[in-house]
């Protein structure tokens, strides 16, 4: 490890990536209440009210690819500093509108400016910890992250009965402001600065995607977030137009996956002390497939048992998520903040491809996503099974 903040400790180190890491869970989560009424508010359909949530995760994808690579130049906190300025400005934007178009720019724009801290956060880890300790931190963070989905559902449900859409964003605005101010008297982690131009330093994604073992495993990994983005993006339909739930009823099924999803790191630190990364990793897509099989013949007939079938899903998805981050990582020596930019760019354009899919079939919602759990887990085990213990893969450190 070489932790080496002054006057922070590594606890309280771990809290403020994990606020900082929490913008795509709160951006959503926050939001994902209100997209019933949003439908009728803007006399608009399902499918294009869904693109505030496809897009915003596009562009939060191309956000984290773009300001990743300008922090090994710059420096992670200048460049946290501008993300964070832009998410503010545009949230309020988000706000204000007075028209789905404009509020679909207004989260084009946040989320452009949000990728910046999840880029950063990713690289500070990297920055700070190596070998398993980077992992078990990496695993730490992302379960309280995932605090963020237990709250916001209930939060924006909360939001709603008191009052309009627009609160929600501008508590969006308040949390972008409050992460601002918690990072001001942070130091700059980075020890090593590229030194090309701004153009060339964009260039260095190409030379990690040139690293077969980088490469394919971020292939492999990213899909694996397909069917959980696909769920978020169908839960409130599922729940509210499927089932003839209420908002609030909504929010506590909602809730109940993501204290699942909040387990699957925990369990993976547990698991961790007898068995082998890797083994977990197995485990994890042999899980995600057996829940598919389960969503898509139980998951029709009730509310809960579609929450009980689709809970080992989320537990395999987050539990792999910070072993498979972890040896990514691992297969860069350098130019960690593009090695971070690529991973986490990789799971956004995965997830809003699953976001898009699961529009597309809005009239079997629940089986579209066991199929998809199904195919995703085989074939990512498949592919992880014939290169895990390859020649071109380095183990993690």
């Amino acid at each position: 490890m070489k932790f080496k903040y002054k006057d922070v400790s590594e606890n309280v180190m771990m809290v403020i990536l994990a606020f900082i890491s929490a913008f795509p869970a709160l951006s959503t989560d926050l939001y994902i209440p209100a997209l019933p009424q949003m439908v009728t508010i803007f006399e608009t359909s399902p499918a294009r009210v869904n693109l505030t949530l496809s897009l915003f995760f596009v562009f939060f994808g191309a956000g984290i690819l773009f300001w990743g690579p300008l922090s090994d130049k710059y420096g992670r906190k200048p460049i946290l500093y501008c993300g964070l300025l832009i998410y503010i400005v545009s949230s309020l934007f988000c706000a204000l509108a007075d028209s789905y178009l404009q509020l679909v720019i207004a989260r084009i724009f946040q989320a452009f400016g949000g990728g910046a801290a999840t880029a950063v956060a990713t690289a500070m880890v990297k920055d700070l910890y190596t070998g398993e300790k980077r992992a078990h931190v990496l695993a730490v963070v992302m379960a309280m992250v995932i605090i963020a989905p237990v709250v916001a559902p209930i939060l924006g449900a909360l939001l709603l009965k008191i009052a309009s859409w627009r609160a929600i964003f501008y508590t969006l605005a308040g949390f972008g402001l409050v992460s601002f101010l918690i990072v001001l008297p942070l130091e700059e982690t980075l020890e090593h600065k590229y030194h090309g131009s701004a153009f060339h330093s964009m260039g260095r994604l190409f030379v990690v995607m040139k690293n077969p073992g980088f490469s394919w495993l971020l292939v492999n990994f990213s899909m694996v977030v397909m069917p959980l983005m696909a769920f978020i993006a169908a839960s409130s339909y599922i729940y509210i137009q499927g089932f003839g739930l209420s908002e609030q009823a909504f929010s506590l099924f909602f809730s109940a996956n993501a204290l699942c999803a909040m387990s699957g790191p925990i369990l993976y630190i547990r698991l961790s002390r007898w068995l082998h990364p890797n083994t977990i990793i197995s485990a994890c897509f042999i899980l995600l497939t057996f829940s598919g099989v389960m969503v898509s013949f139980l998951g029709t007939f009730s509310p809960v048992l579609f929450a009980l079938t689709m809970m080992p899903a989320t537990l395999s998805i987050t539990a792999m998520r910070a072993p498979s981050a972890n040896l990514m990582l691992d297969q860069q020596d350098q130019d960690t903040g593009s090695a971070s930019s690529l991973i986490n760019f990789f799971a956004m354009i995965m997830g809003s491809i699953g976001m898009i899919l699961i529009s597309m079939k809005s009239d079997h919602l629940v089986l579209s996503i066991g199929m998809m759990e199904v195919a995703i887990g085989s074939l990512g085990f498949l592919s992880w099974m014939s290169v895990k213990n390859s020649a071109i893969i380095l183990q993690s450190r």
